[in-house]
């Protein structure tokens, strides 16, 4: 089987995470990591003997002046690589893309960038065919992730007429809540609605969601909260049914001691998680209520490691090595080791 040769320039939190992804699927390689910092994220890299490569010509001196093997520059790692994950930090990633249209390179980028830089917005099991062959794609943020694969469950099923839902958002990444983030006190965004909303409609225009977020004294992950209008009344096993029929939604439940979201962080790391990352959408099974045509529920978004399985799906899709969504999924799956329920 030829590998495809995957390039990753930017090796922070989603970066590192695509890197290990990568190294774990059997139609892919890793050519190489590409940054411009020096400090310990990139230190580590290179004792795991992954190939560091300097962004920039300025990154290369101070890189191996700090003990890093530098395997060269991003020009040379872009000509050894059939397609490049973007993970720079928001608004890099556009200056990047006419590098990587030069080099002749398919490239993905993440949610911080805006849907016009590349036309078109990604999650796998909502539009992968629509992705087959671009020359790039956007894989989009945590929380618009989350929103498509649950409501897209409930599109699925043809239960969702409507959604409203309240996003209770971290602070900041744990890595830098030294320097950024609140403390007592919960934030609201100054607009209604919310990003995430408009943004799901990239993915699938046709829903009718609002979304409200506010940002709250914590690092851990985001919380959502939903109100869905269904198509009909509808029972509760049926709209469960709908989720566990969807992938990467996992249920939780707060009669096993799950019933926050330090529980589920604790949870990932007991079940030997790398990195105690949480790849699904952890959906509270005994929270979730419907009363006729209303559904109400409430999940946790794990925001460092979501997105890295649509990641995954999407160089398949730009590559077009896997045409089929469903095996894409499930050889992703399986390979991170993706479960529909994590205690049962």
């Amino acid at each position: 089987m030829n590998r495809i040769r995957v390039a990753v320039n930017g090796y922070g939190v989603i970066g590192k995470r695509v890197a290990d992804a990568v190294r774990l699927q059997e139609d892919m390689t890793l050519a190489g990591v590409a940054d411009i910092v020096d400090d310990y994220r990139l230190q580590v890299a290179a004792r795991a003997g992954l190939p560091v490569h300097a962004a920039t010509p300025q990154a290369e001196a101070p890189m191996r002046a700090a003990g890093i093997a530098v395997a060269g520059g991003l020009s040379e790692l872009l000509a050894q690589s059939d397609v490049v994950v973007d993970c720079t930090p928001k608004k890099v990633a556009a200056i990047n893309k006419g590098v990587y249209e030069a080099a002749g390179v398919k490239a993905i980028f993440h949610g911080g960038e805006s849907h016009a830089l590349t036309g078109h917005s990604f999650v796998a099991q909502a539009n992968y065919a629509s992705a087959l062959g671009r020359s790039s794609t956007r894989v989009v943020s945590c929380n618009t992730t989350s929103i498509v694969r649950t409501l897209g469950a409930l599109r699925t099923a043809g239960l969702l007429k409507r959604a409203r839902g309240t996003l209770i958002r971290r602070a900041s990444d744990p890595w830098e809540a030294h320097a950024d983030g609140i403390v007592n006190t919960v934030v609201p965004e100054k607009v209604i609605p919310s990003h995430q909303g408009p943004d799901a409609r990239t993915v699938i225009p046709d829903l009718d969601v609002v979304t409200i977020a506010v940002k709250a004294a914590h690092n851990s992950s985001h919380l959502h909260t939903w109100w869905v209008e269904l198509t009909r009344p509808a029972t509760r096993d049926e709209v469960l049914a709908a989720f566990r029929a969807a992938p990467r939604i996992a249920f939780v439940r707060s009669s096993d001691g799950i019933v926050a979201l330090n529980s589920t962080v604790e949870l990932m790391s007991d079940l030997g998680r790398p990195r105690g990352d949480m790849w699904e959408v952890a959906l509270w099974e005994d929270v979730l209520a419907v009363d006729g045509d209303q559904a109400y529920y409430t999940y946790q978004v794990f925001n460092q490691a979501i997105v890295i399985p649509e990641t995954i799906d999407a160089i398949r899709a730009l590559t077009g090595i896997e045409t089929d969504p469903a095996r894409s999924i499930a050889k992703t799956d399986a390979s991170l080791g993706l479960r529909r329920d994590f205690l049962r």
